[in-house]
């Protein structure tokens, strides 16, 4: 498989070749992950350290359950009651981690680039789990797995991403990895919610969901982040609703199969109407779950190997 990345930073150093050996290999861990017997010895004698400074429920779990089922020893540092709090500096933080040798680190952080840092810091991989409102590469990929499933293929789909875009790594992921991989990209929201310069993206934008969801493929909903706000973005959640919520009217602009994404957690009744999410026919909000574990599975096998490797060279054992 071509996969030559030392750490998982971002979608955006990836080549689309590289995308699809991630996903390719995810899909052979779909079928691992639905057997009674889910071990693997892949990640064996490897430590896996799980770093989040952000609460996280879905992205921790899943990072810990792939990690765990590939054999890798696991384990999860409380960073809200860590030395960060008593004053030492994240530099501090990643040479004390380096002498524990540790193989995986897994990482979220609420400040754009700290991952990145962090990397240049440390002798293992290094998997971004989302910083800030920079990137939150799995994501965009178990959702790229997801939608490959769904549809069969990832190119040449008409794709709408709706919402709290302008707060969104995942929006940002999405886009990057969507666009490499040749699909019509749609950002659906209020002007207060959409980045500066979102001209220079890449993707059409539109205000008003009736046109956005024209004849689209693949609707993506986004949490509205109300943690990253300090002001008046939206008039009132029951506005917003109204006007960006996908229910059963704005959804019917849509192509009869798309289907309908969210990352979690979901506020129903304010991004998407309940009965929209629990569709069986239409939702693939549970199959994001599902494919997550699938893809952080992929993603630390493909790191594993090249830090394998990368040892051998060096006469390291790995």
């Amino acid at each position: 498989m071509t996969f030559t990345q030392k750490h998982l930073l971002g979608i955006e150093p990836l080549h689309p070749i590289e995308i699809a050996a991630v996903l390719d290999l995810a899909d052979t861990y779909v079928d691992l992950n639905r057997r009674s017997d889910k071990r693997s010895d892949t990640l064996a004698g490897l430590t896996q350290i799980n770093m989040f400074f952000e609460n996280s429920t879905r992205t921790q779990a899943s990072f810990e359950l792939a990690g765990k089922r590939l054999g890798a020893d696991v384990m999860n540092m409380a960073m809200q009651a860590s030395s960060i709090k008593k004053g030492e500096t994240l530099i501090d933080t990643a040479l004390t981690l380096n002498a524990m040798h540790p193989d995986l680190l897994v990482v979220r952080h609420p400040h754009s680039g700290a991952v990145n840092l962090l990397a240049e810091k440390v002798n293992c991989a290094v998997l971004n789990a989302g910083d800030g409102k920079h990137e939150h590469p799995t994501q965009a990929l178990l959702d790229a797995l997801t939608i490959r499933r769904a549809k069969g293929r990832l190119h040449r789909l008409n794709i709408a991403i709706c919402g709290d875009i302008a707060h969104s790594r995942v929006a940002r992921s999405n886009i990057i990895l969507l666009g490499k991989m040749e699909n019509r990209i749609r950002l659906v929201g209020p002007p207060t919610l959409m980045p500066v310069q979102i001209d220079q993206f890449g993707v059409e934008v539109y205000d008003d969901m009736a046109e956005g969801l024209k004849d689209v493929d693949v609707v993506m909903m986004l949490r509205l982040q109300r943690e990253r706000m300090d002001g008046g973005f939206i008039p009132s959640e029951r506005e917003y609703y109204h006007r960006y919520g996908l229910d059963a009217e704005k959804l019917a602009h849509a192509k009869d199969d798309a289907i309908v994404m969210h990352p979690g957690p979901m506020n129903r009744g304010v991004e998407i109407d309940g009965t929209i999410a629990d569709d069986i026919n239409r939702s693939v909000i549970q199959e994001q779950v599902e494919m997550g574990v699938a893809v952080r599975m992929a993603a630390m096998d493909l790191l594993a190997r090249n830090l394998r490797a990368s040892r051998e060279e060096k006469g390291v054992m790995a």
